[in-house]
């Protein structure tokens, strides 16, 4: 799967790129299924909102197969590929969650800002790259983009270890709102299978989820291997220390992986 030049002008000029239902609802009903099994396990990688309710789960592609599949998904993999001109290895991979009217909010936040000051990552050339596994609406708790506020560099930041269950290095509102007048907000919506791309520098954050509707995420950060972290302060499955590169499978892997109970039914 190769990005368009006008995708690759859009992407560089704004910062990130959505891409509708580019995995089909086949394949995204065996990944949701997946991740609900894996929220209600008691395992150190899931984390847990204030409420209880999940928040998400770090490294699923370790020990869930269908998540190692996505994880190596040349439809996730080779557009960033594309645009770092080198291969990638799986810096982090986690799988988000907004659940039903507990979802907590995202603070306004840079990724690079804690890759570099958390991990030792020496330069923003790593990305998160998403797939909607449930639909994205304006209700329930989208990712909001800054566009091209990946421009404005490294912004300082604080440590935010009090307003949600995970800690963040997060933007104060003079900054964020800066930004925003320089370029707005915009909130990707979508249905399953959309993938979301954006830059590590794009500023971003979510509300929480008041309503009855779930809003659950994948997210692959994928790091350029010239790039590999340093100085890691965090568990190794929050910040891996593999730097392979990632080898992709075949691109009709998942839905082989979706269809197998039902032949073997057969």
């Amino acid at each position: 799967m190769k990005l368009s030049q006008e995708q690759l002008e859009f992407f560089h000029r704004e910062g990130w790129l959505f891409l509708p239902e580019l995995f089909s609802q086949e394949e995204v009903d065996l990944l949701a299924r997946e991740a609900v099994g894996i929220y209600d396990a008691n395992r150190p990688e899931v984390w847990r909102e204030k409420s209880g309710a999940p928040r998400t789960a770090f490294a699923a592609h370790l020990y869930n197969e269908a998540f190692r599949i996505l994880g190596a998904h040349p439809r996730m993999i080779d557009p960033v590929e594309q645009l770092f001109g080198e291969p990638v290895y799986m810096h982090q991979f986690k799988i988000n969650a907004k659940s039903a009217f507990t979802g907590d909010v995202w603070q306004w936040h840079q990724d690079y800002g804690t890759w570099k000051r958390d991990d030792g990552m020496p330069e923003p050339r790593a990305m998160n790259i998403a797939i909607f596994l449930d639909e994205v609406m304006p209700i329930n708790g989208p990712l909001m983009l800054v566009p091209r506020s990946q421009n404005a560099g490294d912004l300082e930041a604080s440590h935010d270890l009090a307003t949600t269950s995970y800690p963040l290095w997060t933007l104060d509102e003079s900054t964020v709102t800066r930004l925003v007048e320089q370029g707005g907000i915009v909130a990707p919506t979508g249905k399953p299978g959309g993938m979301l791309m954006f830059h590590g520098n794009l500023v971003h954050g979510s509300a929480g989820n008041i309503t009855p509707y779930p809003r659950k995420i994948v997210y692959l950060t994928l790091n350029a291997v010239s790039n590999h972290i340093r100085t890691p302060t965090r568990p190794e499955y929050i910040a891996h220390r593999d730097f392979a590169p990632i080898k992709t499978v075949d691109d009709d892997a998942l839905l082989r992986l979706a269809r197998a109970p039902r032949q073997a039914a057969e």
